[in-house]
């Protein structure tokens, strides 16, 4: 019976390891997949893709995806600094570095800087919690999420603090480059005018 068992570990352990997958992947984008798999088996909550080094949670954190955020907090996940600051919660924020302090130098997933994170809610006031904790890196790739959910206001606040404006993405494409590719004609306009970037073909 042993011996039965034993030859079935595998065959298990790859099921569930596929099934992590699939979950990770489906909170980058799919919130009805992330709700039915997460009915079926709870006990995905905080489970961690070891090959993307990445949980459901900084997933939707990275993407911006409030909705799958809420979903996994709503079924007891808890609340990690990038989706609080993703979502725009500035006394939970607050509340995670007042209780370890170590946190203003980590990352999200990827190594995705937490303004990164910051710049998709749109409130500069995280930008400044950050700031003012020590954390003033990740600035070019903040401009990238400023201009990619259409954050005016936190944009301001990255130009007040000089953040660069022609920082590559993971793609190897400007901020406006990328504005450009996804044809948000007010963001092309806003960055061809800046004096430090110039317009692209």
């Amino acid at each position: 019976m042993k011996r039965q068992q034993d030859l079935w570990t595998p065959i298990l352990n790859s099921m569930t390891e596929d099934l992590i997958r699939e979950f990770v992947m489906a909170a980058h984008g799919n919130a009805a997949r992330v709700a039915e798999l997460l009915s079926a088996h709870p006990e995905l909550r905080g489970v961690r893709y070891v090959d993307f080094n990445e949980t459901a949670l900084e997933a939707a954190s990275h993407m911006g995806r409030r909705d799958i955020a809420h979903l996994l907090l709503e079924a007891g996940e808890p609340l990690i600094l990038p989706a609080a600051l993703m979502l725009g919660d500035l006394e939970a924020a607050r509340g995670l570095l007042d209780a370890k302090p170590e946190l203003i130098h980590s990352a999200g997933a990827h190594g995705i800087p937490l303004m990164f994170h910051a710049a998709i809610s749109g409130n500069p006031v995280l930008a400044d919690l950050l700031w003012e904790r020590g954390n003033r890196i990740g600035l070019g790739a903040a401009v990238h999420a400023a201009v990619a959910w259409d954050q005016p206001e936190f944009f301001g606040w990255l130009q007040d603090h000089e953040a660069p404006l022609d920082a590559p993405d993971h793609e190897g494409n400007t901020p406006l480059q990328a504005a450009q590719q996804r044809g948000q004609t007010d963001w092309v306009e806003r960055l061809q005018g800046q004096s430090d970037v110039g317009p692209e073909s």
